[in-house]
């Protein structure tokens, strides 16, 4: 059969024209109308113009070559434009203005689309530049032109910009339409700006606008990011109930939300009930799935799900390798990420900035700052640009390791490159300063990042709030929590916890309740570091009886306790001298399942030592020794207050294990037990461990002496 002739012109499949030649073809193809062909041959050209041969004529015409006209400028800006190289679009604009000719309104809005979608920090300012521009020029925006803008304002967090053009769309004969209310909506969902999203949402009823699929998928991606699967359960109920069936984007989500909770049996479940709704799973789907199963030990179920995928002709897209390299990584298990990553590029997919983001983080955490560093400025050079996770990765681990400088430094280099620096970015190294000690530098980063127009995130909220707080500015604490309030965050545990914790380790008790109510009040649940900080607050000014009555409150009502709470309760009993109800406590956190550790044993034996119960005391070291119970601070009752014993503020000590185990071993075989239990109980708070022959020096002593031992406090 022979070949039928083309219809399309030959010379779209042929190399590109020279620049003389290709300018000839323009004033027919415009006067015909042509405009798509004419934009086809421009990037044709433009693909493989290195020396930027049309864009210097167009800027600085040759007299040698046709004059640009109005339509290839217009068609030329969205050629550029197109092949994601707004700047050079740019210049062509101004051109223009310079010669007072107008674009169209549709080259306008390509342009102003090309640089919201542009991933630099600075494109928002210049396509504001353009809009302002447009009015000069006489081109009257339409309501496409304001839902690009609001997006870039909205994709940088910067909702007072957004607010602003969507307050002036009037101005100029334009009404907000679904497309403007779901990118606002789209926005502050992703920023968790709950509040506001409900004052949006009266609005675009009274607007007389009826939500649509995409309004609805993101209120259940917005509930869902937030936690709140009850709230976009309610919200699919809702779609249903308006015959608006729920598509594969929206099980999707709501199945991202139950895996992010753990939840994978009820993501399993939703998956049978798209099936059964005649909704396909597509690889998102079993993305979704796999990254669950993977993130909540279960990964032979993420293996199955590979073995699925291929039976049901579902394939593996980037972010499915991305997804086993991520895990392979995070197991420790770098030789099978690297085989995951060549079938990656077997299937044909090039490492992007995903898959070095994986590998950075990797050598990050193993501490190998140097190869991470190095693989970034192999990103660089490979044309892989470094985005914002990238950042905050080595960021982190800068701070980590104490390298303040080199953090500030990056972040500085980061602003000026062009890279988008965010809330976390500023957070990282906020809390780092705060660490550190240096509450001015910590301070003036805030003040900065306020002066970006970066909107703090909740993350950077409690950045601050803890710094400022262990700093003991709690007022200035409070006033940064009034700010979260204002912007329509919702604080969390760690951010009440941390303002909760300072007025605790002041002693204000009757401020700390106070502060708690008030909380409780806003819809905020106590958690379980809650219940530890006020017991050990109570505790630590002497109001026990206070402190027995909101842990049994607490334990009645089926609240969650663990060691420390269990603890805090059992030294402060030792200290006082209630020995049977210590010893209840203990017996019941045996009942309840929770193991007694070495912190726990060591204050029933010192309190047993201090009565002069020494026989009780040898049969609690005989248990101790026997279930290898080992001196560590890590469960110290001091771990509610930041995560470290106060026993560790008495300094680190010079000495090994075994330079104590041996000290004690003379210092029983000279018979001096009294000296060796200070010495014992100097190797526990400072957290050294012993081995069992320790123990048994101790026990024999005990045997042989039977009397009352000091405490050391």
């Amino acid at each position: 059969m022979a070949a039928r002739p083309s219809h399309h012109p030959v010379f779209l499949h042929h190399c590109p024209l020279p620049l003389p030649s290709l300018l000839s073809l323009f004033p027919h193809l415009f006067t015909s109308h042509k405009f798509s062909t004419a934009k086809t041959l421009l990037l044709s050209f433009i693909s493989s113009d290195t020396s930027l041969s049309l864009h210097k004529h167009l800027i600085n015409p040759l007299s040698s070559l046709p004059a640009p006209t109005k339509p290839l400028y217009d068609t030329a800006i969205g050629a550029y434009s197109q092949h994601r190289r707004p700047h050079l679009a740019y210049q062509v604009f101004k051109k223009m203005k310079k010669l007072n000719l107008r674009p169209n309104l549709l080259t306008c809005n390509t342009l102003l689309n090309s640089f919201v979608n542009h991933d630099s920090s600075h494109s928002i300012q210049v396509a504001v530049d353009i809009f302002e521009d447009m009015g000069g020029l006489g081109v009257v925006p339409n309501v496409n032109t304001f839902n690009i803008l609001i997006k870039g304002y909205c994709c940088l967090g910067k909702f007072d910009g957004a607010m602003g053009l969507f307050r002036r769309m009037g101005e100029f004969g334009c009404a907000p339409d679904n497309v403007t209310y779901n990118t606002m909506l789209d926005g502050l969902c992703k920023k968790g700006r709950l509040s506001r999203v409900r004052s949006l949402l009266v609005e675009m009823k009274e607007m007389d606008l009826v939500p649509n699929d995409r309004t609805y998928n993101i209120l259940v991606h917005g509930y869902c990011k937030m936690g709140l699967l009850g709230e976009a359960k309610r919200v699919i109920d809702v779609m249903v109930k308006e015959k608006r069936l729920p598509d594969v984007w929206t099980y999707n989500t709501l199945m991202s939300g139950f895996c992010d909770l753990g939840r994978i049996d009820d993501a399993f479940k939703l998956r049978d009930q798209m099936e059964e709704s005649k909704v396909l799973p597509n690889v998102v789907t079993y993305n979704t799935l796999i990254t669950g199963c993977l993130e909540w030990n279960a990964s032979e179920k993420a293996f199955d799900l590979l073995d699925v995928m291929a039976e049901k002709g579902v394939k593996k897209n980037s972010v499915t390798h991305n997804i086993m390299i991520k895990w392979f990584v995070a197991e420790g298990r770098i030789d099978e990420a690297t085989n995951a990553l060549r079938k990656m590029e077997q299937d044909r997919f090039s490492p992007d900035c995903v898959t070095y983001n994986t590998f950075i983080c990797g050598y990050c955490k193993d501490g190998n700052l140097e190869q991470a560093l190095k693989l970034m400025d192999e990103m660089g050079k490979s044309g892989v640009k470094m985005d914002n996770f990238t950042l905050n990765i080595v960021l982190h681990t800068l701070c980590v390791d104490k390298r303040l400088d080199e953090a500030r430094k990056l972040l500085n280099d980061a602003s000026k490159r062009g890279y988008i620096i965010d809330a976390v970015s500023y957070g990282t190294l906020i809390a780092a300063y705060f660490r550190d000690g240096n509450v001015d530098e910590a301070l003036k980063l805030w003040n900065e990042m306020k002066e970006n127009e970066i909107l703090p995130s909740l993350y950077t909220f409690n950045a601050i709030i803890a710094g400022l707080s262990k700093a003991g500015k709690t007022d200035d604490a409070i006033e940064k929590l009034n700010e979260l309030l204002e912007c329509g965050l919702f604080p969390d545990e760690t951010t009440y916890n941390s303002i909760l914790h300072r007025y605790c380790l002041e002693g204000k008790m009757e401020q700390a309740f106070q502060f708690h109510n008030k909380m409780v009040e806003n819809s905020f649940t106590p958690d379980l570091y809650t219940c530890n900080i006020l017991l050990l607050g109570l505790c630590n000014v002497g109001m026990l009886e206070s402190a027995t009555k909101l842990f049994s409150t607490w334990t009645l009502k089926g609240k969650n306790v663990d060691a420390v709470t269990y603890n805090t309760m059992i030294l402060s009993f030792c200290k006082a001298d209630r020995l049977e109800d210590a010893f209840q406590l203990f017996k019941q956190m045996q009942e309840k399942k929770i193991a007694p550790d070495q912190y726990t044993y060591n204050a029933l034996f010192s309190a047993l030592n201090a009565s002069g119960r020494t026989k009780e005391a040898e049969e609690l070291m005989r248990k101790m020794a026997e279930a290898g119970i080992q001196v560590s601070v890590s469960s110290s009752v001091g771990n509610v207050i930041d995560g470290t014993y106060s026993a560790c503020e008495l300094g680190q000590s010079t000495l090994s294990s075994e330079d104590y185990a041996e000290k004690i071993h003379k210092l029983c075989k000279e018979w001096k037990y009294k000296d060796a239990m200070i010495i014992f109980q100097d190797a526990s708070l400072r957290g050294i461990s012993l081995d069992k022959n320790a123990y048994f020096d101790l026990m024999r002593g005990l045997i042989i002496n039977r009397k009352r031992m000091p405490i050391v406090t």
